[in-house]
């Protein structure tokens, strides 16, 4: 997949900003706070998903401004062209004839809300809080799996949407259960809930992981000439639906007694170990940062893999957090695909074949 046009209007600190990407290395530069990210994360928002940086709608749109409009061209593997916009609405956006939150259109067609873009544009994006996805809570690695399933399948969406609706409705109840009548009946409605959308949540991570896991367990040993091994698994709370309400059956009381639900996918994690130990725990950080670089790698590959299409690669100054081996190493793997390299310093791109932007106070212009 290229991006080959992107245009960006009142989107944060830009108020302007319109780009052609070549089919390679595309660089964009400046010192930091000037919109790099900005950018980076403007394209990201084309797959569908929210921004990377857990920002609501709102906030993505320039301070003043009632909406912000996004406006690009792609063309998939296939050779099909495809237009986007996203219009994002803002504070007083209503008054300017346009929707709250995100709304898209594909090829002039109103597409209803941006998720439904899911499955068109594919983007892998690696930042540097993704290199604490080794060291990192259980619900930052949770995000990156439920994230790269919501681009591939657009029906997870629907189906993590149900459950999180469920679980917010559950905890609610499970909090004030002893002052409400027929809380029990209402409990195992909400445990029903659960459980039908929960299963299909463990089966899509389950599918998907087998595939990552051994993509990520290859790259590590290449990254580390083969060195140490780093082993990457999923162990999920049920096999199945049913077996996942039973299980939540079972901890009625405990949930009771804790005023919140124990048991379910959103308590799941990723076990990686590296030399048999837990690389949490017991990983060098330059092992983590393996780690986390090879997930973000297996990611890209597991989308060509399934869609057919190679996705564009965000890298926002990731490099900077790497040293030069990783550093290296990670550039090597990226040929052949598109990347979006956001960086302080673009004196080491300059005898790249790619193009170099700089970014100054929310304007964009190219200098090579």
């Amino acid at each position: 997949m290229i991006l080959s046009q992107h245009t960006v209007q009142n989107y944060r600190n830009i108020e302007r900003a319109e780009f052609c990407p070549g089919p390679g290395l595309t660089v964009i530069c400046g010192r930091n706070g000037q919109g790099k990210t900005n950018l980076l994360e403007s394209v990201w928002l084309l797959s569908g998903a929210k921004s990377f940086r857990g920002s609501k709608d709102q906030q993505l749109v320039r301070r003043g401004e009632p909406f912000s409009v996004l406006e690009s061209a792609a063309q998939r593997d296939d050779g099909q062209a495809e237009r986007y916009r996203i219009v994002i609405g803002g504070e007083g956006c209503e008054a300017a004839g346009v929707r709250t939150g995100r709304s898209a259109q594909l090829d002039g067609v109103d597409f209803g809300r941006a998720t439904n873009l899911a499955g068109h544009f594919y983007a892998v994006v690696f930042a540097p809080t993704h290199l604490s996805l080794v060291k990192g809570s259980p619900d930052g690695r949770r995000r990156f799996v439920d994230a790269a399933l919501m681009q591939l399948y657009p029906g997870y969406i629907a189906v993590y949407r149900r459950y999180i609706r469920a679980l917010a409705q559950k905890n609610a109840l499970l909090r004030d259960a002893r002052r409400f009548e027929g809380a029990e009946q209402l409990l195992d409605s909400f445990d029903l809930a659960l459980a039908e959308a929960g299963g299909e949540m463990i089966r899509r991570r389950k599918e998907y992981l087998e595939g990552l896991f051994a993509i990520a367990q290859k790259t590590y040993a290449s990254l580390s000439a083969g060195s140490e091994e780093c082993s990457f698994s999923y162990r999920p709370c049920a096999q199945d639906s049913e077996e996942l309400l039973e299980k939540i059956h079972a901890a009625r009381a405990s949930e009771l007694r804790a005023g919140c639900s124990t048991v379910g996918p959103h308590r799941e994690d990723l076990i990686i170990k590296i030399g048999g130990e837990d690389a949490r725990a017991f990983g060098s950080q330059g092992q983590q940062r393996s780690a986390a670089l090879s997930l973000k790698l297996a990611e890209a590959r597991q989308i060509a893999r399934i869609t057919g299409s190679e996705p564009v690669m965000l890298l926002d100054d990731v490099l900077s957090e790497l040293d030069g081996a990783r550093r290296d190493f990670l550039l090597g793997k990226l040929e052949g695909r598109q990347v979006l390299l956001t960086s302080c310093d673009a004196a080491s791109f300059h005898h790249t074949p790619g193009g170099i932007w700089e970014m100054e106070e929310g304007r964009l212009h190219q200098v090579q």
